[in-house]
């Protein structure tokens, strides 16, 4: 009943007649929205749209999409995600949209779907594979926010509301670790002046609780922007290329910053 908007992102080699791995560049609000409305030329301010381009170039369909919950709409849409953070503002309309998306083009394989984000997008991307094991295969998640419960109050009090009886129960990630399938890479700084790196941790316990396999990147004096960095970047990358293309990433590839 609603729109949704969103991004495709397809690589500058892109063959119509093939099929293509997908993959959810996901950031879930509630204060700001993933899709970039423009073509911005500068590296930093324009890194959501400039880092699903050159992910799209390993030879993905990388999406973005701004369910309902994300901000720049009416107050009704906004408010969709108050009080439901474990929501991820609308992790059913991503995967609605890309259902949509693949119907209208063949060429989006839905049988390898996967997704990524930083901080809030941590949470998000983790909370898929967690919640909707069936559709997302792998995710890189790094700085997520878990847990609202140890999250700093301007962001978690402020969408989830005080904390009244068990309302902050089903946001934990920890609480669905035992339903976790696929290849989830979490990462961390630990020097995170943000998200505390303990969200992390609890998480961590909860899948070695429940005999998950799991892999954990920890960057030694990074604080909580380590989205850009040239090492995050290649790992992030090579997970995705050996668990969702099946290809043997390279061994060692050295990412240069600008000058």
């Amino acid at each position: 009943m609603t729109d949704i908007y969103g991004a495709i992102f397809r690589p500058s080699t892109f063959d119509a007649a093939k099929k293509y791995p997908v993959i959810d560049a996901i950031y879930p609000g509630p204060q700001i929205i993933r899709t970039a409305k423009s073509f911005p030329l500068d590296q930093d301010a324009g890194f959501w749209y400039w880092d699903p381009i050159s992910l799209a170039q390993l030879g993905f369909i990388v999406v973005t999409l701004d369910g309902l919950g994300t901000p720049f709409r009416s107050k009704a849409f906004h408010d969709v995600s108050y009080g439901k953070l474990e929501e991820a503002d609308g992790l059913e309309d991503h995967m609605a949209g890309l259902k949509q998306f693949a119907s209208k083009y063949p060429w989006m394989d839905l049988s390898r779907v996967g997704i990524y984000g930083h901080s809030a997008g941590g949470f998000a991307s983790t909370r898929a594979m967690l919640a909707y094991p069936g559709f997302y295969k792998v995710a890189v998640a790094s700085a997520g926010n878990h847990d609202q419960r140890i999250n700093i109050a301007l962001w978690g009090e402020k969408y989830q509301g005080l904390p009244n009886g068990d309302n902050y129960r089903d946001q934990a990630n920890a609480s669905l670790a035992q339903n976790l399938k696929g290849k989830l890479l979490l990462a961390y700084g630990d020097m995170d002046d943000n998200v505390h790196p303990a969200m992390t941790i609890r998480l961590v316990d909860a899948l070695i609780k429940a005999n998950k396999d799991f892999d954990l990147l920890v960057l030694p004096n990074r604080s909580h922007s380590f989205e850009n960095d040239p090492y995050f970047i290649r790992k992030r990358w090579d997970y995705f290329v050996e668990h969702l293309l099946g290809v043997k990433p390279p061994s060692g590839f050295k990412i240069r910053s600008p000058e």
